[in-house]
């Protein structure tokens, strides 16, 4: 059996995430940009893109690297869908990563491995924002999140709310009285206003090719991308804007 899993999330918005995942950044498609910053980790045990039938089978096949498996499952919601994916990979643990996240960090994920395996009787690790909510709910987009199966399947049983049915956490983290959850500060360097690295408008890829032509492929981990940021505050500016202006929204 594995002990964790890394499960990179494609079924969000369909359409959205086609568009996302299929843009280049570097020579490679946001998907298989992902999925080699997943496959970088050094605690997990393997690594699966999780999709769906309404995604067409060649254009996973241009965006996802050949050694790393797509897994197709067709189920009610998102969550049902993961329960099914440990069901087919028999592992004791997951990491969710979602395909719209090119900044997540290896380092970041593989502390959630090794926090978790200290932590036996968690049912889920992730960062925490200093608000003192799930790191993974803010727009700086270089967490995941650590899952055990059990917890999944206690999830799938209890949840009934479309919302909890369609964000695969939101459950388990929103019911601490139910799970064990573990949340470790996230770094203070990009834990802040005017840090945004998720890619959900136009503006968000503009910044996106900016920090990338400025650092390189190999330079992208959160510490080279806070030192950019600490000496743009322009761009610091604006990603504040926009996190104020879409979070209104």
């Amino acid at each position: 059996m594995l002990k964790a899993l890394g499960i990179i999330q494609t079924c969000l918005d369909l359409e959205g995430m086609a568009a996302t995942a299929a843009r280049r950044l570097g020579g490679k498609s946001v998907l298989e940009w992902v999925v080699r910053r997943v496959t970088d980790c050094q605690q997990l045990d393997g690594v699966v893109v999780m999709s769906d039938s309404r995604m067409e089978s060649s254009l996973l096949a241009e965006l996802v690297p050949a050694d790393v498996p797509v897994l197709k499952i067709d189920a009610k919601d998102p969550l049902r869908q993961f329960v099914m994916a440990t069901e087919q990979f028999r592992c004791e643990a997951v990491v969710r990563v979602r395909c719209d996240q090119p900044f997540v960090d290896p380092a970041l994920v593989d502390r959630l491995v090794t926090t978790a395996e200290a932590q036996t009787s968690c049912d889920y690790v992730s960062y925490c924002s200093r608000d003192g909510r799930p790191a993974i709910l803010s727009p700086v987009g270089v967490y995941a999140e650590w899952i055990r199966t059990s917890a999944l399947r206690r999830a799938d049983r209890k949840a009934t709310l479309p919302a909890d049915r369609r964000e695969v956490t939101r459950f388990i983290y929103g019911h601490p009285e139910q799970f064990s959850l573990r949340l470790i500060p996230a770094p203070p360097r990009v834990d802040r206003d005017d840090v945004r690295l998720t890619v959900d408008i136009e503006e968000d890829w503009e910044h996106l090719l900016t920090i990338f032509d400025a650092l390189g492929p190999d330079e992208l981990d959160w510490q080279g991308i806070a030192s950019l940021l600490d000496h743009q505050p322009a761009l610091r500016s604006r990603m504040a804007a926009l996190n104020q202006q879409l979070a209104k929204s």
